[in-house]
């Protein structure tokens, strides 16, 4: 990814698609999607330490709420929330802020960044506790990814754990199908 271009075609499509869809919505709430972050901002996130891949995603869509039950970090708010970074007594999880970048949640649980190879980890639900998870399960290779496959399509509904009879009324779904990228 270049700095004149940030993220892939997809990820731009995909994104003009539900600001097309949300302009014209005005029953679906307004702050679903987050707006983009300039290259000064960019420069700056970097600099302090945020990883590329995040503020590449940023510079393309700074945050997005799917719902109650999953969220994607815009860059201030993703700052603010990096204390699940770290260490948590008797917890089995290698949590460390020099490894991982929280990016959102999902049913209250965090969703990392993994700094090394960019990809996307998450802990199991078996768990009622997070931090008690053995391990990390990975979602997907990199955060664009994970948004395209798992948020803005017909995944979404199995993986942010709808109930069949509420998904006719979660704005992110009704979202997607008027973007055309969900049935």
């Amino acid at each position: 990814m270049t700095s004149a271009n940030p993220g892939s075609s997809r990820l731009n499509a995909t994104v003009d698609l539900l600001r097309t869809a949300l302009a014209q919505s005005t029953d679906v709430l307004q702050f679903t999607l987050g707006g983009s972050i300039d290259e000064e901002t960019a420069a700056v996130a970097q600099a302090d330490g945020v990883p590329r891949d995040f503020v590449d995603f940023c510079r393309v869509l700074d945050g997005v709420s799917c719902g109650p039950n999953m969220q994607l970090f815009g860059l201030e708010e993703a700052e603010e929330h990096q204390f699940y970074c770290g260490p948590v007594a008797d917890s089995p999880l290698e949590l460390s802020p020099e490894k991982l970048f929280c990016v959102g949640l999902l049913n209250d649980v965090p969703l990392f960044l993994d700094r090394a190879d960019g990809s996307v980890l998450g802990v199991s639900s078996e768990h009622s506790e997070w931090v008690d998870a053995e391990r990390f399960e990975p979602l997907a290779p990199g955060l664009e990814d994970f948004f395209l496959d798992r948020l803005a399509g017909p995944e979404y509904v199995r993986f942010a754990s709808i109930d069949d009879e509420l998904v006719e009324y979660d704005d992110w779904m009704k979202l997607l199908r008027r973007a055309g990228l969900a049935d």
